[in-house]
């Protein structure tokens, strides 16, 4: 919006990794009026989301649906399974990767923690090198963000499991999946995830304040010899009531109607077609950085985020204060930077409900951003993505055939 405009005009540009925009679908579906959530129409509408959630996750296991945000699912992740003193084996990817080894240490946990510059994903050889270091098998979980929602790096989770089975150690697996989640190829039953944490606020395209723990066989015994108090969060009282449709306490009611809906959404694209497209969003944005001559934050290209791009300002230049700029002159929101980087980065999101056109104009308003903010940068980046995207889908190779 411009600066003399007395209200912002048109659509905000929310490219923040989530929460992502609201499909007009879902907040329809969530403009309804209330049910009993005790009664049978509820209950049609609980079993509709437990079942079609699984579909998202790739699992035939329970799918636990809280009333509460990741971090939630976090620690319900660790105190199911988990005793006060266990060992946990975390990887510093980045910001979040840091605040779940924050709560498995204010839980009575001890997590090891493999250090990283935050530039890189989890590294399946090292989280094989502190397994096999581990004689006495006293890890008792490994626990990985899939994507790393602050710095744009993607681990690979089907190689870790690997890494885990060649080190013989019987260690829990549990991943994140918070950002990654219904945005990219995630297989909970084939990668042999025990614990899979999600939240319904990027991917799903959702509101935020819900979030899942897919549970393995594996997990839920582990479930029954675990002694961390736990109420709200017990897995017990939460699968014998979704057994017949319903929750222990008063459940989302609105939230539920827009999943089922958004289930619907993905499956109608088809999960490919989904994760194809954010593969094209990504790459189309980072060519816009790279002709930018500006740094991506994954300095290696195999850990590159298909959700987030995390673009590096040159030195002398305040990231938050560009991101400022933006959104009061051309009312677009990127997401902020994190701890030893704070105020370098700033991260563009290309997850959830969002087309080819839409990350077009936010990669054109961030030209045009860079421009206002005199910081150093080549012209076209909005160009270099625009070629990539007409390449990438036929352009007009298609109108000439027909």
């Amino acid at each position: 919006m411009a600066k003399n405009s007395s209200r912002p005009v048109g659509r905000h540009f929310l490219q923040i990794p989530g929460p992502t925009q609201l499909p007009d679908r879902v907040l329809r579906a969530m403009d309804t009026p209330i049910i009993d959530h005790r009664g049978p129409e509820f209950a049609k509408l609980a079993k509709r989301c437990l079942e079609g959630v699984k579909t998202i996750f790739k699992t035939t296991n329970p799918v636990v649906i809280y009333t509460a945000t990741g971090t939630g699912a976090w620690e319900a992740a660790l105190i199911n399974t988990l005793n006060a003193g266990d060992r946990v084996l975390m990887v510093e990817t980045g910001q979040f990767g840091t605040l779940w080894k924050k709560m498995a240490e204010n839980i009575g946990l001890k997590p090891e923690f493999i250090k990283t510059d935050w530039r890189i994903g989890a590294d399946p050889n090292a989280i094989e090198d502190a397994l096999r270091k581990d004689t006495n098998k006293e890890i008792k979980a490994v626990c990985v963000l899939h994507n790393e929602t602050s710095t744009g790096c993607l681990s690979p989770i089907d190689q870790i499991r690997k890494a885990i089975d060649a080190a013989g150690h019987p260690a829990l697996f549990m991943v994140d999946t918070i950002s990654s989640l219904a945005s990219t190829d995630y297989r909970h039953d084939e990668w042999g995830v025990d614990v899979t944490v999600g939240g319904a606020q990027k991917g799903l395209m959702m509101p935020p304040g819900m979030s899942f723990n897919a549970v393995s066989d594996k997990a839920l015994a582990a479930s029954k010899n675990s002694k961390l108090p736990k109420s709200f969060w017990s897995w017990d009282d939460m699968l014998n009531m979704n057994k017949i449709g319903f929750f222990p306490y008063t459940p989302a009611t609105q939230m539920l109607h827009g999943l089922a809906e958004g289930i619907d959404m993905l499956h109608e694209e088809g999960l490919d077609n989904v994760f194809a497209r954010h593969d094209r969003l990504a790459e189309a944005t980072r060519r816009a950085v790279k002709a930018w001559g500006l740094e991506i934050m994954c300095k290696d290209a195999k850990y590159y985020s298909p959700t987030i791009t995390a673009v590096m300002l040159p030195g002398g230049h305040d990231a938050d204060a560009f991101r400022n700029l933006a959104l009061e002159t051309f009312n677009i929101s990127y997401g902020a930077s994190f701890g030893p980087y704070a105020g370098k980065y700033f991260r563009i999101g290309h997850l959830g409900d969002v087309n080819e056109g839409m990350q077009i104009g936010a990669l054109g308003i961030t030209e045009m951003a860079l421009s206002l903010a005199g910081i150093p940068h080549k012209k076209g980046g909005a160009q270099a993505a625009i070629d990539y995207l007409a390449s990438s889908l036929g352009g007009a190779s298609k109108v000439a055939a027909a």
